[in-house]
């Protein structure tokens, strides 16, 4: 018999404050039951781990090394993949309108797009309006148009800015870096330069009609670093009245005459082959005008007798020719290219190589030069009327654009062939010609061009034209050393 423990009882208290508590009733107005029920797992089976069956695997790999180690050396020493880059990234497979710009009261004019150019930055681009044909439109009402592509709510009739002019804006050229800059040449042979984010003033600069100025229509206007490589730019205006002149910008609004060339008969490279020219009619005119990338003073002017010239910033000769100028005007023809069946209207010297050039004209053809030799390379027939305008890709070694007179622009490949074009886009849908194109340097991806319809279209690239392949630069020195001996 156990004895009876009695275990005395341990208390502890402690006191917090009183909880408040309350009740309220819920109700859902409907509610699902639902069963689930998971099946027993099935024990894993345990795989017998096989046997590698060491002597047979070692006799098939001697019996094998000779032949697959003949194999790699012939692969090792093969040059099939030379270049190949595998590229990740999405091809753009299309070319597609991105605007559709236009000025309403210019195109109800019918004046046409003489003339585009991108700013510094890539996000505007401008316009000139003039007429092409023939008629005497040295009085006509003019404008220069800008869109700033960046600009939220885009008006594609409603430019950024209208600088209004009161002669036909024949081309123009934004300033290399200022982004509101531009400069143009009128139909009645002025320079001007505007400042287009101030459009209720904008005109900085002009040259006048003086003794100086141009006595025919102003073809091409390009800028120039000034005299001493210093921070000062100076426009170069080129015209069919023969001059080449280089105007830098003085007080009180002038444009002044720095320097100047002059194209004579008696001056050209003997191997040009000219008709006689009427009687006191000794000066070539120019119709278009390209730099060299390699060298500043080295530039290239087509003529209406439809011969390239190879010139010089640098040529001291005195031009024979008895046209007024408050500066001594020089001869700066160097050397004579085969000419095109008609006048030449555009040419564009390669970014990639010193010695490639191309030109355009009315005989519906392009030609690739080398400065070595008066033949051209390779000549390409783009069109059954005229070629307007033609300019290298920026950063396609092989590419170009060509705009004719049948309403297209023709994108060029020369890596894929060298005898018709990767893509032709139809521009003007009743064959108006396209005057003018520029691709855009800071956003590759695009190119705008200008009709006679009076618009402006930008259109984006697709990715093979802005992705450069491999070889492509060594390519092009192969085209370029395809020189005659």
């Amino acid at each position: 018999m156990c004895p009876l423990i009695t275990v005395a009882p341990w208390k502890k208290s402690c006191q917090t404050a009183s909880t408040a508590t309350a009740e309220a009733p819920a109700q859902t107005r409907k509610h699902v039951d639902a069963e689930v029920q998971t099946e027993a797992p099935e024990p894993v089976s345990q795989q017998p781990v096989p046997q590698c069956d060491g002597p047979r695997l070692v006799a098939f790999l001697r019996r094998v090394e000779a032949m697959v180690t003949r194999e790699l050396n012939k692969n090792w020493q093969s040059h099939a993949f030379d270049g190949f880059e595998v590229n990740w990234s999405e091809q753009q497979q299309t070319v597609t309108c991105l605007h559709t710009l236009g000025y309403p009261p210019a195109q109800g004019q019918g004046l046409h797009v003489t003339g585009v150019s991108w700013n510094t930055t890539g996000s505007v681009v401008a316009c000139a309006y003039g007429r092409l044909d023939d008629g005497d439109w040295s009085t006509l009402k003019s404008f220069v148009c800008a869109w700033n592509l960046d600009r939220r709510g885009l008006n594609l009739q409603q430019p950024s800015a209208v600088v209004e002019v009161p002669s036909a804006v024949m081309c123009l050229a934004f300033h290399p870096t200022q982004p509101s800059h531009v400069a143009g040449g009128l139909y009645n042979g002025e320079v001007l330069v505007w400042d287009v984010s101030h459009p209720e003033d904008p005109l900085l600069w002009r040259t006048g009609l003086t003794d100086d100025a141009h006595t025919d229509p102003v073809c091409q206007v390009v800028w120039l670093p000034g005299p001493q490589h210093g921070h000062r730019f100076q426009v170069l205006s080129v015209a069919a009245d023969g001059k080449v002149l280089l105007w830098l910008a003085v007080g009180a609004g002038r444009l002044q005459l720095s320097a100047g060339f002059a194209l004579a008969v008696q001056q050209l490279p003997r191997s040009t082959k000219l008709k006689k020219p009427p009687r006191g009619e000794t000066e070539v005119g120019a119709t278009a005008v390209a730099f060299s990338s390699f060298d500043p003073s080295l530039f290239v002017l087509g003529t209406e007798g439809g011969f390239p010239l190879k010139c010089s910033l640098a040529a001291e000769e005195p031009a024979l020719t008895r046209m007024p100028s408050s500066v001594p005007l020089r001869a700066p023809a160097q050397f004579t290219f085969s000419p095109h069946g008609g006048p030449v209207y555009s040419v564009s010297c390669s970014p990639f190589h010193r010695n490639l050039f191309l030109s355009a004209g009315t005989d519906g053809h392009v030609h690739l030069y080398s400065m070595l030799q008066a033949q051209p390379l390779t000549s390409l027939q783009l069109s059954h009327k005229y070629l307007f305008a033609v300019r290298w890709s920026p950063v396609r070694p092989l590419v170009f654009a060509a705009a004719s007179g049948e309403g297209d622009v023709q994108l060029f490949d020369l890596q894929k062939s060298s005898q018709k074009p990767t893509v032709s886009i139809k521009q003007t849908q009743d064959e108006s010609p396209v005057y003018c194109l520029e691709f855009n340097r800071q956003q590759t991806q695009l190119l705008a061009a200008g009709d006679a319809k009076g618009v402006v279209k930008v259109w984006q690239l697709s990715s093979e034209f802005t992705e450069q392949g491999p070889r492509e630069t060594e390519d092009l020195d192969q085209l370029a050393a395809e020189v005659a001996t």
